[in-house]
């Protein structure tokens, strides 16, 4: 765990930090515009301060129909979305559901949810089960960068989330590129038996994001019991919610995905027999765990 004497005295007294931009870039897009907020948990804790009066918003933006044409209806997305949406209320999440939203509609939705009060709130949790390419997710109408969801939760534009966890969980392809995955065999030589004081903090810490698949490759989804990432993660929440923290339990949602599964399409034989790994990018600074409420 970090102590005040590890790296860069937070006093100043060491001046010969530098970054790793190209010359001249450093200032291109930077606004200087820290402000304070309300600590929600002493400096050096080891974990987020989930005692609030409430959980927190969980929102789920459920894409199943588009108005672009060559965009397929998602069969099996309201299955994820009530499994989810089940899940987060056990979790004691307050959970809002929004339908094949346009990208103006959403952008609205994410701006009211950004100026509301959540200083009560251990949490947000957001999660989007939609298409997506490589950098890109869909609305009902155009595709938009997440990035321009969460950067709404960033701690100057939503004070009332600072030092406060922040998840995000994107059910979407993100490319069109296939995992054959390689198959793992014993070797004769395998001898085995068995098989508190102010302080500062970035303004884009306490971010997760978890995505259903690695950049550029496909995510799948069965039309019947929903896709891979969300029957694994609610399984996981729902056995190991109260128990480990996020990151332990995502590990389990990647191994569930990448060992339980493969395509089952015969008629296709490009698709058949594929394989896929969720991709977890995490800012977080202490361990997140889903306490009783």
């Amino acid at each position: 765990m970090g102590s005040p004497n590890d790296g860069t005295p937070i006093d100043g007294s060491n001046k010969n930090d530098a970054t790793d931009a190209l010359p001249g870039g450093m200032t291109r897009n930077h606004t200087n515009n820290a402000r304070n907020a309300r600590m929600p948990v002493e400096r050096y804790a080891t974990e987020y301060n989930m005692k609030h009066s409430k959980r927190g918003l969980a929102i789920i933006f459920n894409h199943e129909h588009f108005e672009i044409m060559s965009l397929k209806s998602r069969t099996g997305t309201n299955v994820d979305c009530e499994n989810l949406r089940h899940t987060l209320e056990r979790l004691s999440f307050d959970v809002v559901v929004h339908k094949d939203l346009r990208y103006g509609d959403i952008q609205q939705k994410i701006e009211e949810l950004s100026n509301a009060d959540h200083s009560e709130h251990d949490c947000l949790l957001i999660s989007i089960l939609s298409h997506g390419e490589l950098g890109y997710i869909y609305a009902k109408d155009t595709h938009y960068k997440l990035e321009n969801i969460w950067g709404y939760f960033t701690a100057p534009r939503c004070p009332t989330l600072a030092g406060k966890p922040k998840l995000f969980f994107i059910q979407a392809c993100q490319g069109d590129r296939l995992d054959g995955g390689i198959t793992l065999s014993r070797t004769e030589t395998d001898s085995s038996d068995n098989q508190s004081m102010a302080y500062k903090i970035p303004i884009h810490a306490d971010f997760l994001i978890a995505y259903s698949t690695i950049p550029g490759f496909y995510s799948w989804r069965n039309t019947t019991k929903g896709s891979w990432f969300m029957q694994c993660l609610c399984q996981e929440l729902e056995q190991n919610g109260k128990k480990y923290d996020i990151l332990t339990l995502l590990t389990f949602v990647c191994q569930r995905v990448a060992v339980d599964f493969e395509s089952n399409t015969p008629d296709n034989p490009i698709m058949h027999q594929q394989k896929q790994i969720p991709c977890i990018t995490t800012m977080l600074t202490r361990l997140l765990r889903f306490h009783e409420k």
